[in-house]
């Protein structure tokens, strides 16, 4: 590693990524720097945003007589569901 940043965080940011870290075993800092790959990965992030508006349009041709999704905050939870889902096997494809 070339640079040292201080990082400032609350209690409960560093706890969600401490918790993470031990889950994982691997140090705060790994998960941090992964969290920011992921976040900053211009190269793919247009292929992933591309592919999660197919998937989104998929769900809305759905053929039913009820909205393909429910209320605004079942969709909300679904796809915050899927996100969570995707980052925990980035994460651990990065172990």
């Amino acid at each position: 590693m070339e640079r040292r940043l201080q990082l400032l965080l609350d209690q409960t940011r560093y706890d969600r990524v401490a918790e993470e870290a031990a889950r994982s075993g691997r140090s705060v800092a790994a998960v941090i720097r992964e969290a920011i790959d992921y976040r900053f990965d211009y190269d793919d992030g247009r292929a992933k945003r591309a592919a999660a508006a197919l998937r989104l349009l998929e769900r809305a041709q759905a053929s039913s007589d009820e909205p393909p999704y429910g209320t605004p905050a079942e969709l909300k939870d679904d796809l915050e569901r899927e996100m969570d889902e995707h980052l925990d096997r980035v994460l651990r494809a990065g172990r």
